[in-house]
């Protein structure tokens, strides 16, 4: 059973893909237009500054950060030089890009919104692959809100959480990078409808998954954006392990630390219910589980 919640620190706007990498905690946190790192969840450093608004984090073959800039819709990397565009993505994506996951290949599979959802329905969007040489193409399309994502460790399974369908949907992922043979991995809202707009997403009482981590036994980890809390299933949805933390809502995870048995949650209020842009009610979460991390 995962141990206590403890609060490493708060103060952020809006805290995004959590990422364990060589000893340190990589986050993003939206609105102060930075993208952080940390060692123990208390000493934070700034590692760059992205005006497009940082997002989706990963690493590249040769240990490079890549760094998905939102609103201008560009992947990045980070040089001694500073950060330089890898590959220009609004031909791909009609709105705002958000989160990432990279392979052993260096390849980033990255998701966009669709359509400013604040304002309109939600719309269907696809997701799109990087190569390290930066050409990009969609390969998936149809999803709603594709979000956090993971790769199994063998490398051949994609996992992404489709928000606001209250889903996790599986792709098989081809040697050159393609993704083939959909599935749901695992339903989380029983036979409620995906949502059309965002009003029916917050009264469905849905898990609405958001950033995911898979560990050691194949199980996932999920963040519930209208929640207060991060849960653990299996495959089909099977409820596992469950961390209450209300009133927050956990916004993305990762596992990390020595042992890779610390869960790192991204945590704020629940989704609606206040402006990140404007205040600074994000906090950095983290308790202790029983099975380690694995996958990309």
């Amino acid at each position: 059973m995962p141990g206590g919640v403890i609060r490493l620190a708060d103060g952020f706007t809006f805290l995004e893909s959590p990422r364990w990498h060589d000893g340190q905690l990589y986050l993003s946190d939206f609105y102060s237009h930075r993208v952080l790192r940390t060692p123990d969840g208390r000493d934070f450093e700034t590692v760059c500054e992205v005006a497009g608004q940082p997002s989706g984090l990963g690493f590249d073959r040769e240990n490079r950060l890549l760094v998905v800039s939102m609103t201008d819709r560009r992947l990045l990397r980070l040089e001694d030089s500073g950060l330089i565009e890898v590959a220009d993505l609004a031909g791909l994506a009609p709105y705002h890009c958000n989160d990432m996951v990279t392979d052993e290949h260096g390849r980033a599979y990255i998701g966009n919104f669709g359509s400013d959802f604040g304002g309109a329905g939600i719309s269907p969007a696809g997701l799109v692959l990087v190569e390290p040489d930066g050409h990009a193409r969609t390969v998936a399309s149809d999803l709603v809100f594709p979000n956090g994502m993971a790769i199994t460790p063998n490398g051949t399974t994609l996992l992404v959480a489709e928000t606001f369908a209250y889903r996790i949907t599986a792709f098989g992922i081809a040697p050159d990078g393609s993704l083939h043979s959909r599935r749901v991995w695992a339903g989380l809202g029983g036979s409620t409808p995906r949502a059309r707009t965002i009003a029916d997403a917050l009264a469905s009482g849905q898990v609405t998954p958001d950033g995911i981590c898979i560990d050691a036994d194949g199980a996932l980890w999920i963040g519930d954006a209208t929640g207060t809390g991060a849960m653990r299933i299996g495959e089909s949805g099977e409820p596992l392990d469950y961390v209450d933390t209300g009133p927050r809502a956990v916004y993305a995870v990762a596992l990390g630390g020595g042992d890779m048995r610390t869960l790192f949650m991204c945590a704020g209020p629940p989704f609606g219910r206040s402006n990140p842009a404007r205040g600074h009610d994000g906090a950095l979460l983290r308790c202790a589980v029983d099975v380690p991390a694995a996958g990309y």
